[in-house]
């Protein structure tokens, strides 16, 4: 059986639920639920384990606050024996409109700590990952502020249904592929 990570960046605590940054565990929560699994407290992370046209997806929100997601991935790559092109990151992006998600197999770290993170223990840049707007709405020097506030109630309508495309992406990159999912994905505007 094919096996995928799906990883959703985020950080644990009721403090940061609902914010820009934990839009990754937003993701793979829609996603999960979907699919009527559930997440169980696991090393370094809280764990869901999916099947979808017989592949086995393991899902992560690892509980290593953002800094850290690396170490969270790293473990569980190793132990479920998954190779790097098939481990999927979901992750917010200041330097992506609002309107816009953007799929790709590789690429910097653009400032992100958790990537940041994820490319120190891994050793690589070259793993999927899909960059979900958030849009850089903020004054000069509030950017911390920004990342970890709550979304606007007028943004909640197109949140929603990014979120709801997102999960059918890590859906098409577990059954198309990943230039296929690209290809869907990278045009799409959202309003």
């Amino acid at each position: 059986m094919n096996k995928f990570l799906i990883v959703g960046l985020g950080n644990i605590g009721t403090e940061y639920s609902g914010t820009r940054h934990n839009i990754g565990f937003d993701v793979a929560d829609c996603l999960v639920a979907k699919h009527h699994g559930v997440f169980q407290s696991g090393r370094l992370a809280d764990v869901a384990e999916l099947k979808l046209k017989g592949k086995k997806l393991i899902v992560l929100k690892p509980t290593t606050f953002m800094n850290l997601s690396g170490k969270a991935i790293k473990y569980w790559m190793d132990k479920e024996q998954i190779p790097m092109e098939h481990v999927f990151v979901i992750l917010d992006d200041l330097a992506l409109p609002i309107s816009r998600l953007r799929i790709r197999g590789t690429g910097s770290d653009g400032g992100h700590n958790g990537l940041k993170s994820i490319q120190e223990q891994l050793g690589s840049v070259q793993y999927p990952r899909l960059r979900f707007g958030i849009g850089a709405d903020y004054p000069k020097g509030r950017q911390v502020e920004f990342v970890l506030g709550k979304w606007d109630k007028n943004e909640l309508p197109i949140i929603k249904s990014k979120i709801d495309k997102s999960v059918e992406c890590v859906e098409s990159f577990v059954l198309q592929g990943l230039a296929a999912t690209m290809n869907m994905a990278n045009k799409l505007e959202f309003s």
